[in-house]
Formats: structure tokens, sequence, C-alpha cells
């Protein structure tokens, strides 16, 4: 039996939006691109018009951040964790992060200075890479705990970057709890993109570095004389991501904000779950959470990105495996001459559910709801490719799921 797409319009109890989005305003995370656009990698990633789905769809336009060019790492994870990093060096050096772009921050002067910093984090792959390879960069050290389920490759491709770093019998929010535990006896530092009481500042950081890949987006939709998407798709696990982004729009646009969709595994579906709840306090989803979306199989929000999106967002949207996977295989197969994205389950799902939406009238009054026409201009991000490339030609070449 195939399991129904869920939504949940937002009737959430608001919080002051002013205070709330200063940390995302552009001028806060233009620091942050500052920072990327300092690595000798750095290149703003593809913005892709996808004029012929949209024309399929009747809409207006379909512009998709294809991270898959991302630092040579194949997903936007990196953006975050990298941002984090570097600011809690500056930090620890008493400067501004203006003061440490890449070059110095890799220096044998600010080496020295620093001392030895072991960096520890829990991942399903994605974030793990971006900081074991910035620890890389910097000579320190990263530990990297996986939850149960995940990839080798994903695996390998960690240890490549040297970190120590082996997949546990936990699910992610345990694993989570392992890496905190594990870097407060070894003196280690916490990179992770979920916030709790009195882990806070970190998160805030890593949601400040995906800015970027907002603020890029911003600036590349303008080429296409697009001053302002009306709707934009992000997926969500914690709701890091998902808050960054929220947040930097709401921040640009104040009260003409785009409508905002936070899309979601449905079997980590916190955020959705929160918003039917309907109290303004968050929600868990405990067990294996077993999804091919490995990268929002995530169960506890982050308290930080939860505030942004309750306040800002129009619609959670639960979704299951299959919509990332028809995702997938449309971003795999264009329609002629649209640019075909690689994109892997997690990058996938709001394409997925895009085309549901438009196509399927089990979801009339979603789309009715969202005002989605022929002038809506529809703003989606990738945020991986074929990060495990097996489980990719699974999907879109044998039509798993």
């Amino acid at each position: 039996m195939i399991e129904n797409i869920k939504w949940k319009e937002n009737t959430l109890p608001k919080v002051n939006k002013d205070d709330l989005l200063d940390f995302l305003s552009i001028e806060e995370v233009s620091k942050a691109k500052n920072f990327h656009s300092s690595f000798p990698q750095y290149s703003e990633t593809p913005l892709v018009s996808l004029d012929n789905l949209a024309d399929s769809l009747g809409l207006g336009g379909i512009f998709i951040k294809d991270e898959s060019y991302r630092f040579g790492l194949n997903a936007f994870k990196v953006l975050g964790g990298s941002f984090a990093m570097a600011k809690y060096l500056a930090e620890k050096l008493g400067k501004d992060i203006s003061e440490l772009p890449y070059e110095k921050m890799i220096s044998k002067e600010v080496r020295e200075a620093l001392g030895e910093i072991t960096f520890v984090t829990a991942t399903d792959g994605n974030h793990g890479r971006g900081v074991a390879w910035t620890a890389n960069q910097l000579k320190q050290k990263s530990v990297v705990y996986m939850p149960k389920g995940s990839s080798l490759i994903r695996l390998e491709n960690i240890r490549k970057e040297g970190a120590e770093a082996s997949i546990t019998d936990m699910n992610y929010d345990d694993a989570v709890r392992l890496a905190d535990k594990y870097a407060k006896e070894h003196n280690g530092v916490v990179i992770q993109d979920t916030a709790w009481e009195g882990y806070e500042d970190i998160p805030a950081w890593i949601m400040q570095g995906y800015g970027t890949m907002g603020l890029e987006a911003y600036n590349q939709l303008k080429e296409y004389k697009v001053e302002r998407p009306t709707h934009i798709f992000i997926q969500a696990g914690v709701g890091s991501l998902a808050g960054g982004i929220q947040g930097f729009f709401a921040s640009v646009f104040g009260e003409d904000c785009p409508k905002t969709v936070i899309v979601e595994a449905n079997k980590a579906d916190c955020l959705y779950k929160s918003a039917v709840a309907n109290d303004g306090e968050p929600r868990v989803v405990g067990g294996d959470m077993q999804t091919i979306m490995a990268g929002l199989a995530c169960g506890e929000p982050n308290i930080i990105g939860w505030e942004v999106l309750k306040s800002c967002s129009k619609v959670f949207v639960s979704c299951p495996d299959w919509v990332a996977a028809k995702g997938m295989r449309i971003l795999g197969n264009p329609l002629k001459e649209d640019k075909r994205v690689v994109s892997g389950e997690s990058g996938a799902v709001t394409t997925g559910l895009i085309y549901e939406i438009m196509k399927n009238d089990a979801y009339k009054e979603l789309r009715e709801k969202l005002e989605l026409n022929e002038d809506s201009k529809v703003l989606l991000f990738s945020t991986e490719g074929d990060t495990d490339p097996e489980k990719y030609r699974e999907i879109v070449w044998e039509g798993n799921y």
C-alpha cells in the first residue's frame, strides 16, 4: 500500500520575528559567505532553471540550487561545519571571523596559538565529511560517529579525510549524545547542528554557514530576473538547514517573505508532528527512523531552528520515501533542454513533492492553500548529489521505492 503525503498548515503561536532573525540577516550571512569565498576551492554552486519542468507542471518557474558541486564534497553540509569551526577558532583567538580567512586559519601561526583540537560530531555522512575535511585542512583531529544503517561508502569517504569514524548501533539522536559524551571526556569540541539547552552558539553558527547557500541563490535569481521567489521548498532533519534558509529569506523580505514549505521524511517528521500538536512546543520522534533520506533521519528538533520555522513557515509536510525517489528520477531524466541534476535521496524530496502537488488532485487542497500557479516562481535546494552512488543507481536506474 502506497503511503500518502501528509501536511499541516502552520497555525502555531508566533514570536517576535525582529529579534529572532537578527543572526540570519543579510549582514550576518554575508560574513559566512565572505569566509567561504576565501577558500581556494570556492565557487558558487549552480542555480539551475528547469523551464520545461515548470511549464509541464503549470508553474512560472522552478529554480534548483545544485549542491553536488560544493567544494568537491558532493553536498552542502561543509558550509555549516566549516563556518562554525572557524567561528570557534576566532573566539578562542580573540579575533573577529573577518580576521580569519582560510589561508590565515590554516597557517602555522594559528595552529601554534591553538594547540591540538579534536572536533567531534555525529552524522549520516555529509556533515561528518565536511567536519573531517575542515579538520584535515586545519591539521587537527576529528572523531565522527554515524547512526546504525549508515552507508559504508559514506563512512569510507569520511575516513579518507583523516577522521576516526565508525558506525554505531544507535539512532542519530543517540549518536549525537555519544559524540557529546566523547567530547567532554576527551576535551574535544562538538560540532553539531542540533541545538539543546546550553549548546546553542555552534548550532547558530552552523545555520549562518548554511545561509551562504541562500545568499548565493538570492543573488543568482536576479540573473534570471526574479527579484523574489514566491515559494521555497526546503527539506528538514533537525531543522538547521530549513531554519537557516527560512530565516535568511524572512529577514530579507520581511512581511513579503516567500511562502515556505518545510519537508521531512515521514519516519523522522518531528517538525510536522510539532505543527500538528499546535502548542508551540517541539515534538520528538524516536526509534530507528529507517528512511532512504538518511540526511533527514533526525528525530529531535534544533530548538533555535524550531523557533524560526514556527514563526515564519507556511506549511509542514511529511513525505514517504517514494516521493524522494520520484524526485531523483525527475531530476536525473530532465525534459527537453532542462539541465540534468544528479540529486541524492535527501536532496530530491522537494522536487518529488512539488511534482505530486501539481499533478495529483489528492493534493489539490494543498496546491490551492499554497496558491501555486502559472505566476509561481519556486526555489528548491538539491542539498546532495549521489553521495551513495550504488543506492542512487538502484533508485534511478532500477526503480527502487
